[in-house]
């Protein structure tokens, strides 16, 4: 992990937080500050991309499709074989420990039993040699075994999708991107810099994007805000865009400069 959050508290003096920076430093890790809250930055932003995967996998969607269109988005591995390296266990107890957090519909719109189910049969993921995908221990590429998809059609009810990549890719970076944006609004992160190097070298998000600020200067923060409300519109309050970004959006302010 090359991403090291350093978090102070009311009492802590310059010199300790100093002292934490060298020490990070001399391991070789890009250090951020943090403010102490759930989840703190990183994981705080992991919650609600959790949340969505479930619910695309509720839809219907395959799990290999998901990891190609993340993975096509510029993620150095879809979001199914980063819980499996995670560990499904740990990503079920982060996923449930910010839903059960306070901190609002963000962290909702997905069904979280989807871990905590695989959880109890022992799916842990690639250090169990099963998670989604089975591990052999061979070469080759992770398969699907008999027994997930037989637990994923009992969880999907059957459903099928069809969902479009753009859509997958959407989904996910809505949420991730709205959440980053209340770190920044209720000053969890100092400024969009720290907030870009928390999200490229803590869950390595699409590094040639330099980061979700500069992403939503490239893209543009109206667009992306419209693109939220349709989705709030047809799939829940869990979209709904934080007042920073729709204060970005109306005013055309970017993030990054002027």
């Amino acid at each position: 992990m090359p991403l090291l959050e350093i978090i102070p508290h009311a009492g802590t003096s310059d010199e300790a937080l100093a002292t934490a920076f060298a020490v990070g430093n001399k391991q070789g890790k890009t250090c951020v500050v943090v403010k102490d809250v759930p989840g703190f930055y990183v994981n705080r932003c992991l919650g609600p991309i959790l949340s969505e995967v479930t619910a695309l996998v509720k839809e219907g969607v395959p799990l290999d499709r998901l990891d190609k269109a993340m993975k096509k988005f510029g993620m150095p591995v879809g979001p199914i074989t980063l819980i499996d390296n995670v560990g499904v266990d740990v990503a079920s107890k982060v996923s449930n420990y910010l839903a059960s957090a306070d901190l609002g519909g963000r962290m909702g719109g997905g069904d979280l039993s989807l871990l905590s189910n695989m959880v109890e049969k022992g799916w842990l993921g690639k250090k169990s040699n099963q998670g989604f995908f089975t591990y052999s221990g061979k070469k080759g590429k992770p398969s699907i075994g008999p027994e997930v998809t037989a637990y994923l059609k009992d969880f999907t009810g059957g459903n099928t999708s069809d969902l479009s990549e753009t859509d997958i890719q959407n989904r996910v970076v809505a949420r991730l991107v709205n959440e980053a944006a209340m770190c920044l609004q209720d000053e969890i992160i100092e400024n969009p810099v720290c907030g870009d190097i928390g999200l490229v070298f803590g869950i390595g998000f699409a590094p040639f994007r330099g980061g979700v600020f500069r992403y939503l200067d490239s893209v543009g923060t109206s667009s992306f805000v419209d693109m939220m409300n349709g989705y709030a519109e047809t799939k829940g309050q869990q979209f709904e865009p934080v007042q920073l970004l729709k204060d970005y959006a109306a005013s055309g302010k970017k993030f990054h400069g002027n």
